[in-house]
């Protein structure tokens, strides 16, 4: 039986981009992250891009978006940023700006309209897979088309994890 595609704003943004998708659903596990969803679909973790909110000097949240195998510099993104300090934004206030809950978060049609830093070599790939706002439901998209529609800063700022 085929799976109903959830109607996020996350999907409706997509659509109304004209942004040609695959729905991918996998079953989400609590903690499981990036590595449970490249096993579902047989990918290398770096094509799954995770959404991160971050903020800067405690000020207003902003998206990174990082190859599931590879974790934010800190350093780095300050760094670039101009800012002493880098921290991962709470879940209340994630949620509150973004629209959607932790594991869940993409970066299409976020509640708030937010700066978005991509880690530039997700570009590179011929193809990503990305959570479109919620649990178990990622997209696979041309990452040409997250450039396109979000127009992120592409920065350098991934570590290993």
């Amino acid at each position: 039986m085929k799976e109903e595609i959830p109607v996020t704003t996350g999907v409706r943004f997509l659509r109304d981009q004209g942004v040609d998708f695959r729905p991918r659903f996998y079953p989400w596990l609590e903690h499981g992250g990036t590595a449970n969803a490249a096993a579902a679909f047989g990918m290398e973790e770096r094509a799954v891009v995770k959404t991160i909110v971050m903020r800067a000097d405690g000020g207003k949240p902003f998206l990174v978006l990082m190859h599931g195998d590879r974790e934010v510099s800190a350093k780095g993104l300050a760094r670039v940023l101009g800012a002493k300090k880098i921290e991962l934004c709470d879940e209340a206030n994630a949620h509150r700006h973004t629209g959607y809950q932790f594991g869940g978060t993409g970066p299409f049609g976020t509640r708030v309209a937010m700066r978005i830093y991509a880690e530039k070599t997700i570009f590179d790939l011929p193809k990503v897979l990305i959570n479109a706002g919620k649990r178990g439901f990622l997209v696979e998209i041309d990452p040409r088309e997250i450039r396109r529609t979000l127009q992120p800063v592409e920065v350098e700022v991934g570590i290993e994890a």
